[in-house]
């Protein structure tokens, strides 16, 4: 377990009694329904594998489109059309080989699993984008399991996957989804930044592999205004900033070979 901190022990018996009944009480959403997989074309140029841009998507509920009906409202279809809509990334491409491989509930124990599951690929992944880590807060996975996992993760998407580079999402701010009640709203978020700062840490020791933060503190919208009826997942609205944001990066990798990263 996450170790709490002194302030936080006295407070012990109301997150548990908080834990419990959000576990109970919450508002259970589907999984966002629509294509997985496929090609997008960019182009009507002559197609062939050097002007494919081969991406892979893995992780969790917010990979999976919780708290939209269709994928194209959830992360995979707007990191498309962000990127479809992208002058650097058409010039270069002329088609998207895409597939995601997301389960809600998954922690980062479950996307290693799905890893060594899924078949080797055809080509190399050109970018891997993983989301997880929210389960793994939530479960109270220890942050030396956490970093193990990240690491293997990273292993095996370069080994097995040939992922030239790999993304990952940091966690969301905890403190600020809606279905998640005060103080226990406070200690999730203490322990989704510390998960946040060894993530970071672990992609630090790789060429290639990059931590983007999740803020949406300029976007001039409310939390309300970017979660889903459940309070805990996101909205259509924004997956499209965070889709945004990963797409930029993508662009940055293509283009320049390379973007910032948080310090």
């Amino acid at each position: 377990m996450i170790p709490l901190q002194p302030k936080h022990i006295a407070l012990a018996p109301v997150y548990l009694y908080q834990g419990l009944k959000l576990k109970r009480t919450a508002l259970r959403l589907p999984e966002a329904q629509g294509e997985r997989h496929g090609r997008l074309l960019l182009s009507d140029a002559h197609l062939n594998d050097a002007n494919t841009l081969s991406l892979m998507l893995l992780g969790d509920s917010s990979a999976a489109g919780v708290g939209v009906e269709s994928q194209q409202e959830a992360l995979a279809g707007h990191l498309l059309g962000h990127l479809q809509q992208t002058p650097e990334i058409t010039a270069q491409f002329n088609q998207i080989d895409w597939a995601l491989h997301a389960t809600s509930g998954h922690t980062s124990f479950d996307a290693l699993r799905r890893l060594y599951v899924l078949p080797t690929p055809q080509r190399p992944v050109d970018v891997m984008v993983v989301l997880i880590g929210v389960n793994d807060t939530t479960s109270n996975v220890s942050v030396s399991q956490w970093q193990a996992q990240l690491h293997q993760i990273i292993e095996l998407g370069k080994r097995k996957f040939g992922a030239k580079y790999i993304l990952f999402a940091c966690l969301p701010p905890m403190q600020n989804m809606p279905a998640i009640p005060s103080p226990l709203n406070k200690l999730l978020g203490s322990k989704s930044q510390l998960m946040n700062d060894k993530l970071i840490e672990v992609c630090e020791s790789y060429q290639q592999v990059y931590a983007l933060p999740i803020e949406f503190a300029n976007t001039g919208l409310s939390d309300a205004d970017l979660f889903a009826e459940d309070g805990f997942h996101p909205n259509s609205q924004a997956y499209s900033f965070l889709a945004l944001k990963i797409a930029k990066s993508i662009t940055k990798l293509m283009v320049s070979n390379g973007i910032d990263t948080p310090k």
